[in-house]
């Protein structure tokens, strides 16, 4: 799996072990508005950056995907609420009473936390989760309408299914990302500011000391605060990693996730460009990951 630099991780736990499955026989319905239809047919996947070679973005390479419809946004504080509301979940970032935060979003007076190994910016702190998602002294408050984090690979799975739904494939999200363009490097094109307007929300500056704020947000921003794709998607580069339904893996440790997030920098992490991967246990909650809802069709 990858370094903890993208997104810490957890140990895997039991197989039996917070697997949600909260339904109470009734499921929510998404706003055809919210909802792209993706034709089906082939585009060419990956690529031969060969910056990480790890990662195994490439070879390029044809692939046929049916037919499918893809949230136009990842899933908001707002919709993850209704859901939580209406089934009882309890993730596990609050049973446990904990999870990762980004440093830079704690307070300059917060106690003394545990950091990351290699990734120090990375802190596991108390009274985190979707709710706080900066920490206990955080709420939701002017937040409906970013992407929920601190969720995990199961949470966002329950989160499909209710809506009817489930995790794109990585070739599903790839391709939907895309927007339409063949081999581009970013979601957009192939220049990452062009006419030096800011495309997705990443990191300017000198990470992890000092952000910029070019493109106008430390932590998340509003789904939407940038120019759709080709498709009508929003928000596949930067912002926050999403959870695809694939292994990394053969050894099928961690799943893979997509898309960057606004933590993302090119000094260390260039994983915003749209053929990127990376992964994580499917147990982890950061407050760097979230998630979009595909249909089959």
């Amino acid at each position: 799996m990858n370094s903890p630099c993208c997104s810490p991780q957890r140990e895997p736990r039991s197989p039996t072990t917070n697997r949600p499955s909260p339904t109470d026989g009734s499921f929510a319905s998404v706003p055809a508005s919210d909802v792209v239809e993706i034709p089906a047919g082939s585009f060419r996947m990956g690529t031969d950056d060969d910056r990480f070679p790890s990662d195994r973005e490439g070879p390029v390479r044809s692939v046929d995907v049916p037919a499918f419809a893809i949230g136009r946004a990842p899933v908001t504080n707002a919709e993850f609420a209704a859901f939580v509301e209406r089934t009882g979940l309890i993730t596990l970032a609050e049973s446990d009473g904990w999870t990762f935060v980004f440093a830079g979003l704690l307070p300059h007076d917060f106690p003394p936390t545990r950091g990351v190994a290699g990734a120090e910016w990375w802190r596991a702190v108390e009274g985190a989760d979707w709710r706080h998602p900066a920490g206990p002294h955080s709420d939701l408050e002017g937040l409906d309408d970013h992407p929920v984090v601190h969720v995990n690979w199961f949470e966002a799975q329950a989160y499909s299914e209710w809506v009817g739904g489930r995790l794109p494939t990585e070739a599903e999200w790839e391709k939907a990302a895309r927007g339409g363009l063949d081999q581009a490097r970013y979601a957009w094109g192939d220049e990452l500011t062009p006419s030096g307007e800011h495309r997705c929300n990443i990191w300017q500056g000198t990470f992890p000391t000092q952000n910029a704020l070019v493109d106008g947000w430390l932590g998340t921003s509003p789904v939407g605060s940038f120019e759709p794709n080709g498709f009508g998607l929003v928000d596949v580069a930067g912002n926050v990693w999403e959870w695809t339904s694939d292994w990394w893996d053969e050894r099928a440790e961690a799943r893979a996730m997509r898309g960057g997030s606004y933590l993302c920098h090119d000094s260390y992490c260039n994983r915003y460009r749209v053929g990127a991967r990376s992964s994580n246990t499917p147990d982890t909650p950061t407050g760097n990951l979230g998630f979009r809802v595909a249909w089959d069709r």
